[in-house]
């Protein structure tokens, strides 16, 4: 069975950006208040770009970098919730944006673990000997689906786009991984609800497209099953917890991730944390962060690092990958 490895990555995100400070000035919040719970500063919000071309974007970043023929690309999966469209597909668009037009494509939806389930299915799709290359973009204009009354969570989301190229190896790559859901908790983060109305029955269409979130329960949720899918991996794998070179956590809140780091004994000098910039980006959050360490020279061939994301659904998200 053959291997998938990441070969290159890339990002772009809206120039548009939007401090605490301004935020204060629409909501009763406050920079200290919103820097001391979550960790973040500003985030970047579109200006009129949507999911699509964000991706597109990326893509273009991604194809410059690697010097890749459009035309060669052999599958497009984008993770997204704030997708342009119901149908097409977000990754359809990003397709013709590109002229990928040899390229399959479709998307996928687990919310901000949205990135580590499309690249689980990549990695599928080349181990089987179907695809010998697969690019894979996490896309989020939240800023479309964030009601910027509510300050629990308009203070939260940002805009952005990353992604990766994945293609066939021999060894290493993706090694394993730990994914899974917990729809009875589903419930705990809601975007986008359409109600089943029609010509045929009473049911009143209200629509509801702004994201809600009991922000309790997604901490609980995440300082509880993120620690287990790191263990869960560590276990699988037996690898030895100095092997690790860093962590690639969903870019959420800060606190989340020093409780992670506490319960996994994993030093918080190996987790990598951007959200001060960005805020969260959802699907786009990890590879954000990813394209960021390969530009800062972090991460080498052989490293062995850990991504894990958490989000609606609820879901989650571990992978370990050899660079």
């Amino acid at each position: 069975m053959y291997s998938s490895k990441i070969v290159y990555t890339g990002s772009y995100v809206p120039e548009r950006v939007v401090t605490n400070d301004e935020l204060s000035q629409i909501v009763d919040t406050s920079d200290e208040w919103i820097s001391t719970r979550t960790g973040i500063k500003k985030r970047h919000v579109s200006t009129g770009e949507n999911a699509s071309d964000l991706a597109s974007k990326t893509a273009e970043d991604i194809l410059k970098k690697g010097n890749i023929d459009p035309l060669s690309i052999e599958l497009i999966i984008v993770a997204t919730v704030s997708a342009d469209y119901s149908t097409p597909s977000t990754a359809c668009l990003v397709q013709a944006k590109i002229g990928a037009k040899n390229a399959a494509a479709f998307d996928v939806t687990a919310a901000c673990s949205g990135f580590v389930y499309a690249v689980s299915v990549a990695d599928k799709f080349i181990k089987t000997g179907t695809y010998k290359n697969v690019l894979v973009i996490g896309t989020e204009v939240l800023s479309k689906i964030t009601d910027w009354t509510d300050r629990t969570t308009c203070v939260l989301f940002g805009d952005g786009s990353a992604g990766a190229f994945l293609e066939r190896c021999e060894t290493g790559g993706i090694i394993a991984e730990d994914i899974g859901s917990d729809g009875e908790r589903g419930m705990s983060l809601t975007a986008s609800n359409i109600l089943a109305s029609n010509a045929f029955n009473d049911v009143e269409k209200v629509p509801s497209s702004c994201i809600a979130m009991d922000g309790r329960a997604v901490f609980q949720f995440a300082t509880r099953q993120i620690p287990k899918s790191i263990e869960n991996i560590i276990e699988k794998t037996g690898i030895d917890r100095n092997e690790i070179k860093y962590v690639v956590p969903h870019q959420a809140n800060s606190r989340i991730i020093e409780i992670i780091s506490k319960k996994t004994d994993i030093p918080m000098d190996k987790f990598y944390i951007n959200m001060e910039n960005y805020g969260n980006t959802s699907s786009a959050s990890i590879p954000i962060a990813l394209n960021e360490m390969v530009e800062k020279g972090m991460v080498k061939r052989g490293d062995k690092i850990i991504i894990t994301g958490f989000g609606g659904g609820l879901t989650w998200g571990t992978l370990l990958v050899e660079w």
